[in-house]
């Protein structure tokens, strides 16, 4: 694990390095960000902001993919992979939102797991997307990754393990962004296979780099 004065310094580089700590995925309602997220498992969210546009052009309401069939969804997201399972799941969280919250998405994790295709991944995002909640962290895989290797948490690989430490080592205020951060700084430096250490703007404080 890290001090807390080197999680301090891994926090405000990423925050020098990257001050938009926004989303990848392109959405204008909250519903949208629910199906993105759930587009983007086993895809890239690059691909995924290439499909919504005439996916939400074709159902343009919440209504509209609530009262479809999943067959009318899959041909829009066939690129996404996983098409007939991702398909069945947005009909049948769409449908939730609308008999069960009122047509919103709600703001608690209990009742957004029990949406199909919503794990706490995806619930701490819209959580913290959404509705600005603090404490809100997303362990995808670049958060499993770079959190590993700078020593954030101790080769743990379990997501829910990962979220409990890295909830209790950030600024609630400052969680959601940080894990954004992680997703941009692993895209463009800590990759996986090859990760950019000398160019890194966290090297001084990591533990990987440090051998």
């Amino acid at each position: 694990m890290r001090t807390s004065e080197q999680v301090a310094g891994i926090l405000s580089a990423l925050e020098a390095e990257y001050p938009q700590a926004l989303c990848a995925l392109q959405y204008e309602k909250d519903y949208e960000l629910m199906i993105s997220v759930r587009l983007s498992a086993q895809c890239t969210d690059a691909r995924v902001n290439l499909v919504t546009p005439a996916l939400f052009a074709r159902f343009p309401t919440l209504e509209a993919f609530a009262e479809a069939a999943p067959e009318e969804v899959e041909p829009y997201i066939h690129s996404c992979g996983f098409y007939r399972a991702k398909a069945r799941d947005i009909v049948l969280a769409c449908r939730m939102l609308l008999s069960d919250y009122g047509g919103s998405v709600p703001d608690r994790m209990e009742d957004l797991l029990r949406l199909p295709g919503v794990g706490r991944k995806t619930a701490n995002l819209l959580l913290g997307d959404i509705y600005h909640l603090p404490g809100s962290v997303v362990v995808d895989t670049h958060c499993i990754r770079l959190s590993n290797r700078m020593g954030l948490v101790d080769n743990l690989k379990e997501p829910e393990k990962i979220e409990r430490e890295l909830r209790a080592l950030l600024p609630a205020e400052k969680s959601s962004d940080f894990c954004h951060r992680l997703v941009l700084h692993g895209r463009a430096v800590c990759e996986a296979r090859k990760p950019k250490c000398e160019s890194c703007c966290c090297n001084r404080f990591c533990r990987y780099f440090a051998g």
